[in-house]
Order: C-alpha cells, then structure tokens, then sequence
C-alpha cells in the first residue's frame, strides 16, 4: 500500500497495556498509509482501539502502556526512534492532533490568547507578535467563534463546552500542520457547526496540502469529509480502502454490521438494525477471528488463527468468508 506520496505510513503498529495478569495488546499489528492532502476516516465501536492508536502514532502513550512493536514512518523517519525533545519539536508544528475532550488541550488559567501565541511562537520564535495574534483571530474565526478579538483574551470556562472544542481545533490548525491526528473532534458540537468545521478542515487539507485521520464513530461523517476509511476492531483494522468503494461494497461482515445499524438503513416504522453481542474487552478475547462470536457468517475456520490481510487493489480486509463468497455459498 505504501506509495512515493505517502506522508505517514504505519506497518505492524503494536501498543500493550501491562497488568498483573500479563501484557494486553490494544492495538494489535495495525497498517495505515496517508498520503499528503489526503483525508482517512479510522471508524469503529468504543473499545476498538481507535483513540489508542492515534495516541501510538505521537508518542503519547503512558505507563502502564507501550507502544511494543511496529514502525510510524512519517516522510520516511521512523517516529519509534526519536527521542522525546525531538517528537516535541514536531507535535503541534509538523503533527497536530485534536482531542475529544477540550479540557485535555486548554490550560484552564490561561487565557485563550496566552495558549494560542504559545502554540505559534514556541515552534516559530521569530514570527513578529502582531502576525502571530492575526493567526489566532483568523483561526478563531475559521472555527465559527463570534467577536474573535473579543474572546482572545477569555478564559476557557467563559466557553461553552462545544466553543472550547472549536479553540482547540483552531490551536491545532495554527501552523498548518502535514499532518492532523483528530480524535473525534466535532462530537460535542451541533450539526451546523459540525458542517461548518467539516468544511474548513477539508478545505484545509485541500489547500495546504494536508494529511488527515479522522477518529469517528460517524459512517455519515466520513462518507462526507474522507478520502479512504479504515474499519477497525478489537485492535486490528479488519478492512480499508477507498470510502466509495468501502460504504458501497463492504467485504467484511463487521463493516456491513455497521452500516446496516445506520439510522438511515433501517425500514421507516421498524426497529434499528444492532450488531448481536458486545465487543470483547482487551482480556476478552477468543483465538481466531476476534468478531467471530458476533459474525453471521463465521465458520470453523474462523476459530483457528487470525485471518490474514487480502489484499484487492486499494482496498485490503481480514476475513476467512469475505461478503460476497458468503453471500454466494448461503
């Protein structure tokens, strides 16, 4: 998958958790490639491992966690392998990434200009204070803040919850970034202000040139802003590609599970379709195929080892009874 375009690529990505009872890997051999202006949607239920392996790609995995295994290549220099001040540089300049929850991002007795001059200035020392202040009012207004000059100078909790999550993504589009990490980042926000954000970050990536992964749980989202989706479960990325092709013609039965629970795909006056079960917990899980006891489809050899990667062109899946050879042989 990898390409000469290719600005970030992951190979065998693998974060452990250490307990009493041994280590548990959250993230369990993941392959992402993103190219330069690029937009991928990494998608899943809660627990799938998709906020962890965002957090591996920076570094900023704390004990009792590691990342244990793989290689983060970003435009060719393994991130694995730089020491923490050299990460710093890059975090927030080169790579930003976007939390979910703002109080994470926002130093709460700092005002709001303080934390964003920071953002500019700690990476680019020489850039005169008045172009740097015009940044933040351009990013504030970006974001759909009101009165930008006026709320600079605010505190975060002088912000509503939603507004402090649009400060945080303006800091994170500061210094247009290669690439931006964005951890289910419009959550908090109402849908106008989601389309709103939606737009400028695509428009962002188009522009600059910008490299994205979009952390959702939102299929409609990422069929709107992303280029390509990877489907992720229990740790692994069980199926990627393009999103047309994917939300179109899913081959995993778990994409397809996810699709079909859409509000949109269920019959008008019947109940929601649900995926049956629950996802396994890191201690949770079975030999085989991870979504095996949820599966419609699985079969004996399901239960035997993890299915390899199939490759198909631009799109890759893990599956022993893909859609389609299911569908042909019921």
């Amino acid at each position: 998958m990898t390409t000469d375009t290719s600005l970030l690529d992951v190979r065998g990505l693998q974060t452990a958790f250490h307990t009493e009872a041994g280590a548990w890997l959250a993230v369990d051999g993941v392959d992402l490639t993103v190219a330069r202006g690029e937009i991928v949607g990494l998608v899943g239920e809660s627990g799938s491992g998709k906020s962890v392996t965002g957090f591996s790609l920076l570094g900023l995995i704390d004990p009792p966690g590691e990342v244990v295994g793989g290689q983060v290549l970003f435009n060719g220099t393994d991130l694995r392998s730089l020491d923490e001040e050299s990460l710093r540089k890059l975090r927030g300049d080169r790579i930003a990434m976007i939390f979910q929850d703002p109080l994470m991002t926002l130093n709460p007795v700092l005002r709001v200009k303080e934390q964003m001059m920071e953002a500019i200035l700690t990476h680019h020392p020489r850039t005169p204070r008045r172009d740097a202040e015009a940044r933040c009012l351009e990013a504030l207004a970006m974001v759909g803040i009101p009165a930008p000059e006026k709320r600079l100078d605010n505190y975060p909790h002088e912000f509503s919850g939603g507004m402090r999550q649009r400060v945080a993504i303006a800091i994170a589009m500061l210094n247009h970034p290669e690439l931006i990490i964005a951890d289910e980042p419009t959550t908090a926000l109402d849908v106008t202000i989601q389309g709103q954000i939606l737009y400028q970050m695509q428009k962002l990536c188009r522009q600059n040139d910008t490299a994205m992964i979009w952390i959702t749980h939102d299929l409609g989202v990422v069929a709107e802003l992303a280029d390509k989706v990877a489907v992720m479960y229990a740790g692994r990325i069980v199926e990627y590609g393009p999103v047309s092709e994917v939300l179109a013609a899913p081959r995993h039965p778990y994409t397809q599970g996810l699709l079909q629970s859409m509000p949109g795909a269920a019959v008008p006056g019947s109940r929601l379709n649900q995926i049956d079960g629950m996802a396994p917990t890191l201690t949770g899980r079975e030999a085989g195929c991870t979504f095996r006891p949820r599966c419609p489809h699985a079969g004996p050899e399901c239960a035997r080892a993890v299915p390899d990667r199939t490759d198909a062109g631009e799109r890759y899946f893990r599956c022993y009874r893909p859609i389609a050879l299911a569908q042909e042989q019921a």
